[in-house]
């Protein structure tokens, strides 16, 4: 197959190998464009408040230095990925953009997005190297400043707990084995469900077991979603799910909401942000849940996967790439910013020192029977294992709700839905024009 464009540009931004690259290197000498005069920037983001937080710069550190960031709402996820896109084919991106992890490799892959390592590489020591990471996809280049993280974990009904005489799980052996007792104890009640409509859950914890969705060699991308780790992930998921130890229903619904709130089922592998998601889904049990570390996969293992986040990119299309990574740096290590950002947006800072400061010195209102919420929280992020994401996530994920979904509910092999996914995106990815190593 030919090497297309689009390949060289991948090649070009993320071969770990060629460190500073062609691509890395133009995007690097625009960002240090001398900036003169007053300057004006534009920001995609779908950040609840982002308006109200932008405002402290423009009317401080942004003044001083005449930048001013003006913020314009934006749909989440996938479509604004399109909509940027479809914005830089045409030369008229914004100056930033709010940009999920997983998206980044497919911003980078058509070159919407600059490498701002000279300007914001200081920024380094303020996140953990886990997080970092997902802003660098391995290289020297770093393509966006970290913004918000969704550590995962375990949280469970700690009166129920100590009902059903159920010890917390530290190894996945011992959920399986607390997920058991519990339907031997309360037949109609479960300890969780398997949620095929959340396909971030999944990556999170193939992410924790060791999983490398997608790699390069060279300039070739390889697909490892079938790996190992996944597969050890998706029989032992796919195991419970069979043997009716747990449930097989989606999360988000209102079935999945009255199990939660009246005690049918008595726990959850979420996030950092399930505070949230628990005060509307369950809220008559507000005070009744605890938060600990996610179940290792071995009792001398310690870390998490990730469940969400975003961070703050400049796009190529920015005559100003100097401001903006200035801006992009500000918004997400200043603390001032950072409190704002927790009180206004809601968001879990990926900066390490905000997350026990201001916003985040006392417990979320739901968990104010836990004091140390955000402490334990703070410990869990620093151990979030690197990701490897591919340009074309939105496929993977897609064929995970098809495949995982019709497994789920036939109790069937969840191996094969992941080998499904497997495919499934190798072939996207030829069809796109990369090239793709077996």
């Amino acid at each position: 197959m030919p090497i297309t464009k689009r390949t060289r540009l991948v090649a070009s931004t993320i071969a770990v190998a060629l460190g500073a690259t062609a691509l890395a290197a133009c995007g690097s000498e625009k960002a240090n464009e001398t900036e003169s005069g007053p300057v004006s920037l534009t920001y995609w983001t779908w950040t609840p408040g982002m308006d109200k937080v932008v405002d402290l710069w423009n009317k401080g550190p942004g003044k001083k230095d005449q930048i001013t960031v003006t913020v314009k709402k934006q749909a989440s996820g996938d479509t604004l990925v399109t909509k940027i896109l479809t914005a830089h084919k045409a030369g008229k991106a914004p100056d930033l953009v709010q940009a999920e992890y997983q998206a980044l490799p497919t911003l980078v892959s058509n070159d919407a997005v600059a490498d701002i390592a000279s300007e914001v590489g200081d920024a380094k020591g303020k996140f953990a190297e886990g997080v970092w990471q997902q802003t660098t996809l391995g290289t020297d280049a770093v393509y966006a400043v970290p913004q918000d993280i969704g550590p995962m974990m375990f949280y469970y009904r700690e009166d129920l707990f100590k009902k059903y005489g159920l010890s917390v799980p530290t190894t996945w052996e011992q959920f399986a084995e607390t997920a058991r007792a519990l339907k031997k104890k309360a037949p109609d009640n479960d300890l969780t469900t398997f949620s095929a409509n959340d396909s971030g859950l999944f990556a999170g914890l193939a992410q924790q077991a060791g999983a490398k969705w997608w790699t390069t060699e060279g300039d070739k991308w390889k697909v490892g979603i079938d790996d190992a780790a996944s597969q050890k992930v998706a029989k032992f998921w796919g195991g419970l799910v069979a043997e009716g130890a747990i449930d097989n229903q989606p999360m988000y619904t209102p079935a999945w909401n009255k199990a939660l709130n009246t005690g049918k089922q008595i726990a959850w592998v979420s996030a950092v942000w399930a505070p949230g998601t628990l005060t509307t889904a369950a809220p008559d049990t507000k005070g009744k849940w605890a938060m600990a570390p996610l179940p290792q996969w071995s009792q001398s293992q310690n870390v998490t996967g990730s469940w969400g986040g975003s961070s703050t990119a400049v796009t190529t299309d920015s005559k100003h790439k100097a401001a903006a990574a200035k801006f992009a740096a500000w918004l997400n290590t200043d603390a001032d910013a950072l409190n704002a950002l927790a009180k206004k947006s809601g968001i879990y800072p990926a900066s390490t020192a905000a997350q026990l400061s201001g916003a985040f010195s006392t417990p979320p209102d739901y968990f104010s029977n836990q004091a140390d919420f955000y402490t334990k929280a703070a410990e869990i992020a620093e151990t979030t294992a690197p990701s490897a994401w591919g340009p074309n996530v939105n496929v993977a994920y897609t064929t995970f709700k098809d495949a995982f979904g019709k497994a789920a509910k036939d109790k069937s092999d969840f191996t094969a839905a992941l080998k499904t996914m497997q495919d499934d995106t190798v072939a996207d990815l030829e069809k796109q024009g990369f090239e793709v190593s077996e």
